[in-house]
This record gives structure tokens, C-alpha cells and sequence, in this order.
């Protein structure tokens, strides 16, 4: 759940990752600073794919790379990629893996974690539900103001899940504000209507 006093302050520091159940999973650091974000670091952890290396060995790595992440710049919140709903069973699991390792690091370090399905990322950063990875790389390096597009797109990804849950998470702020202010104003006005008339003396 969303913490409106956490949201509503100045400074919020995200965590984003990008799950991969084969390829590399990406993650990205981002903080939002008076209304605007700034990349603070991203990459991608590539599986060491060798006979002797068991899948354990690199969700061992996952868990040691965001552990390291969260201590270092001690994020308020963690945001992950959920699972693709079209994968097929033994690529789902591995993905499911992969993110439960992520989930775990985050309730380790005792920050609250949100999943945010593909489709969602990319509404929200590029506009448009199915847009390609080029367009994500390319909002993504607009909207944190940097120089060169992330790369891999797995971090340019992880980047994006990262400056979707902050802008989710001021939406939701706006939203929380609107509701409380429409209960106070109806009390607002029934204590005018019960303030006393003015009274008139007539001398």
C-alpha cells in the first residue's frame, strides 16, 4: 500500500527491475526530486551460462546485486515487471524464479514492492500500451534528462518500471488529496450554516 506521507514528500527513491527468466535482468535506480527524476545508476545481470552453473548460482547473484542496490541508496520503494500472462509454463516459472527473488530482497530490506504488468509501463511512460523498446529507450531518456539511451533495453526497461510506479504513485497522491478535500468541505460548510445570525439592536 502507498504511503501518502512518503509520496507526498519532496524526495522518493524507486528501485525498479525487470525480470528476466533467460536473458538479463535489468534494474535501474531513479529519484524524484521537487517533480523531477533523475537516473542514479541502471544495468542488467546476465546469467553465467556454463555446464557447471546451476540456475541457483544466478538468482543467488540477482539477490546479491539488488541487496547491494538497496543498501546503497536505500530506496522507499521497489517496483517489479510482473509476469506476461502469454509466456508458456516452464518460461513463466523460471520467471516467477526470478521474481521471487526480487520480492524477497525487498522484504528483507523492509520496503514495500509493486508489480506493474508490461502493458502498464508502457502506457504510462510511452503513451501507448504496446509501444516497441526503442520508444520505451527513447521516453525514458527524455523524461530522466539523460544524454544517451540506457542500454540493454533490459535496463532501459527496468528504468521504465522505476519512473512508472513514481508517476502512479503522484496520481494516486493528487487523487487521495481531491477525496479528503471533498469530505472537508461539506463539514466546512455546515459549520458556517450553524454559526449564530448577527444581531440586530434597535435603539
Amino acid at each position: 500500500m502507498l504511503n501518502l506521507s512518503e509520496i507526498k514528500s519532496d524526495t522518493l527513491c524507486v528501485l525498479g527491475v525487470d525480470p528476466a527468466a533467460s536473458g538479463a535482468t535489468g534494474y535501474g535506480v531513479v529519484e524524484r526530486n521537487r517533480g523531477r527524476c533523475r537516473m542514479l545508476r541502471f544495468g542488467a545481470l546476465r546469467p553465467v551460462i556454463s555446464l557447471g552453473s546451476p540456475v541457483c548460482t544466478h538468482l543467488r547473484d540477482i539477490h546479491r546485486v539488488l541487496a547491494g542496490l538497496i543498501e546503497e541508496f536505500q530506496p522507499g520503494a521497489l517496483a517489479v515487471e510482473s509476469v506476461f500472462a502469454a509466456l508458456n509454463v516452464k518460461t513463466a516459472l523460471r520467471l516467477a524464479e526470478v521474481r521471487g527473488v526480487v520480492l524477497l530482497c525487498a522484504a528483507q530490506a523492509g520496503i514495500p514492492s509493486f508489480s506493474y504488468s508490461p502493458r502498464e509501463v508502457k502506457a504510462t511512460i510511452a503513451g501507448y500500451g504496446h509501444a516497441g523498446k526503442q520508444q520505451v529507450q527513447n521516453m525514458v531518456r527524455a523524461l530522466l534528462g539523460m544524454t544517451e539511451t540506457p542500454e540493454p533495453p533490459d535496463a532501459a526497461d527496468a528504468l521504465a518500471v522505476a519512473l512508472c510506479h513514481i508517476q502512479m504513485a503522484d496520481y494516486k497522491a493528487r487523487l487521495i488529496e481531491a477525496e479528503q478535500a471533498a469530505r472537508v468541505a461539506p463539514r466546512r460548510a455546515r459549520q458556517r450554516n450553524r454559526q449564530p445570525a448577527a444581531r440586530i439592536l434597535v435603539t
